[in-house]
């Protein structure tokens, strides 16, 4: 079935067998000159070129480095694009030497009929250690106006030959040439993934080279020409996921002084690799730590749905993030739970650890954040990201206690990116669906009435349920009341808070209620002595979310959900209905959603229902003209009015 994609994205790239010739010349006058792009007159900035190649090389020692060079040039249109300007690089160190460098770079620009170059001092380059293991180098190019074009030089030197870097064929800036090179030795042998929707050419050579004694070297070159700009449309989960990308990782190693060695298999292979790994497998063994505390909250006999539910409050609510991701810990379970502070992997072990104790058959789930990309082939850096997974009769049961205000099977939106990995006790594993099914639902209830001049008065009950209310949690739960209701007014001009009460604002496994009365003069048009209005008042969508004539790319939700408005609204005192808003019940094909519109009149009250459901967390981009349609007629119905004549 097209409508939910396990994995659209993979293996989509369109591969043609040969690649163009294309030759490096200097920037012109009229580069310069140009003033919008050819092909995309809205561009910020454009890339004019960027070549890529990586090789091996072997040191003075005798051992295998490999180095990647790349070649930037970008054209600036205007000063939105002035942030292309600026680079950055960040490597794994993992305490080895690794020499990254930026070389020939420069800014040109067009002063009177010359053209001006600017070197690139050490004043805007800059060295940042981001971690024990990971650096970062940045540069910020110089005399950057609208209409200069800059060029800079990138080479990292790397020992670490098991991946090589990512490789873009597409941005948020139209692209004309985008090339990369890869020299391989028939030493390395490499697993190759390409995903994305654009075309790139390919060309295949082979070539002899001396290291000592002759080896062969295989030549792969890879190529795009004028390649749009990716467009961020609405509900995208991560952008990079459904750009033009190559990847690779060491597979295996053939040399003659040590035969042949394998580096990357399976799924199975990889998450072995890393339950064995002392600062995983050996964490979740440990439990002197948190034994007394765990036999003071199973005093009493607990079903399997409250020892889960008691045991995941403990730890959310001990346990503070520190906002670093990891499937490994890094100062040990033991320690993190005395300080009551822990990256990922330390929380979420503790809590698979402590449900295990308890009799539980808990295991834990390896995931690939949204901000990480796709887990697309077995990997070690596939996932960055752990959670607990409890297999009960029920079916298994997420939990992360990372965020105070998550629920055994609500996890937080970062972590909702399709398939994750469980890894059981005996060394299986089991693909987890990460992505919910259950709807998240808002329920608003108004009671309001109108006066002559059209302003509308009346209590609003809005109750939000499962990640309607995690998310407002998230976001609000720390925000004083009446700092919100402010909030409230500055979004709905026209509208006027009075008393605003939260109840659950705080307390993650129940609905959050808020309630607030509420007058507004902005929501009606009296005409002629008649009065139009929308009934659905402030709450009415105005812009259809959906812009783009096609998509490319599957429509995120995030999760299922449901919002349903049941408005009651007084007539004023001399008024009837003299038109109202027909009935409307639509439902779009493969049950991906409906919309239910209900408007009637009981004497001088006017009742609204209106329901809107969406059904998948994913729908394939294959129905984004149904779901575009759709959400125009939702909209358009939203803001039909309600004319009202005197009596």
């Amino acid at each position: 079935m097209k409508l939910i994609q396990t994995l659209l994205l993979l293996l989509a790239f369109t591969l043609s067998a040969s690649a163009q010739d294309f030759r490096v010349f200097k920037v012109t006058k009229e580069e310069l000159e140009e003033k919008v792009h050819p092909t995309d007159t809205s561009a910020s900035a454009a890339i004019l070129h960027k070549l890529g190649k990586t090789y091996f090389m072997i040191t003075s020692e005798g051992y295998w480095n490999v180095v990647t060079e790349t070649v930037t040039r970008i054209k600036i249109y205007k000063k939105d694009g002035y942030k292309y300007a600026s680079d950055e690089l960040a490597y794994y160190t993992g305490g080895k030497n690794i020499k990254v460098n930026y070389t020939d770079a420069y800014t040109y620009n067009l002063v009177g009929n010359e053209i001006v170059r600017t070197r690139l001092k050490g004043d805007g380059e800059f060295k940042e250690k981001i971690s024990e293991k990971y650096e970062k180098r940045k540069i910020t190019m110089p005399d950057v106006k609208e209409g200069c074009i800059i060029e800079f030089t990138s080479t990292v030197i790397n020992p670490f030959f098991s991946v090589f870097p990512d490789w873009y064929f597409q941005y948020d800036i139209p692209a004309n040439y985008i090339e990369y090179k890869i020299s391989i030795p028939q030493y390395f042998i490499y697993n190759r993934y390409m995903a994305g929707y654009s075309k790139v050419t390919k060309s295949e050579t082979m070539i002899n080279r001396p290291a000592g004694k002759d080896y062969t070297e295989y030549v792969d070159l890879f190529s795009a020409y004028n390649v749009k700009a990716v467009n961020d449309e609405a509900f995208v989960n991560n952008i990079e996921n459904y750009m033009p990308i190559l990847k690779h990782e060491l597979s295996s190693t053939n040399f003659s002084s040590s035969g042949k060695k394998n580096y990357s298999t399976d799924w199975a292979s990889v998450s072995k690799t890393i339950y064995d790994d002392d600062n995983f497998g050996r964490e979740l063994k440990m439990d002197s730590y948190y034994k007394q505390d765990l036999t003071e909250l199973l005093k009493s006999t607990l079903s399997t749905d409250d020892k889960i539910q008691t045991i995941f409050n403990h730890v959310k609510t001990t346990m503070n993030w520190n906002g670093y991701n990891s499937y490994y810990c890094d100062k040990g379970v033991k320690k993190a739970y005395a300080a009551k502070t822990g990256n990922v992997a330390e929380i979420n072990l503790i809590l698979t650890a402590m449900l295990r104790e308890a009799g539980l058959k808990a295991d834990p789930v390896l995931v690939s954040t949204r901000s990480n990309g796709v887990a697309m082939f077995p990997s070690y850096s596939a996932y960055n990201y752990v959670v607990a997974g409890v297999e009960t009769d029920k079916g298994i049961v997420l939990l992360d206690a990372t965020s105070k205000y998550s629920n055994p099977g609500l996890l937080p939106l970062r972590a909702l990116n399709w398939q994750g990995r469980m890894i059981r006790k005996d060394g299986s594993t089991k693909d987890i669906d990460l992505m919910p099914t259950k709807s998240s639902k808002e329920v608003v209830s108004i009671a309001a009435a109108m006066d002559k001049d059209g302003a509308i008065s009346g209590k609003v009950r809005n109750q939000k349920q499962d990640y309607y209310a995690y998310v407002f949690r998230e976001n609000y739960a720390d925000m004083n009341e009446d700092t919100y209701a402010e909030s409230l007014e500055k979004k709905h001009k026209g509208i006027e808070i009075g008393t605003y009460k939260r109840t659950d604002g705080k307390v993650a496994d129940k609905p959050l209620l808020e309630e607030y009365e509420f007058t507004h003069k902005n929501v009606s048009d009296v005409i002629g002595g008649k009065i139009y209005f929308s009934p659905m008042l402030y709450f009415t969508e105005k812009q259809n979310p959906f812009k783009q004539d096609e998509r490319e790319f599957p429509i995120d939700f995030g999760y299922p959900w449901q919002d349903k408005y049941m408005i009651n609204i007084t007539l004023p005192e001399g008024y009837v209905v003299e038109s109202l808003p027909k009935p409307t019940a639509v439902a779009m094909e493969e049950n991906i959603g409906s919309f239910k519109y209900n408007a009637a009149v009981q004497g001088n009250l006017i009742q609204i229902s209106v329901t809107l459901d969406i059904n998948y967390p994913n729908v394939s981009n294959v129905y984004y003209k149904t779901l575009k349609d759709f959400y125009q007629m939702v909209i358009d119905k939203q803001n039909e009015k309600i004319v009202l004549k005197r009596a």
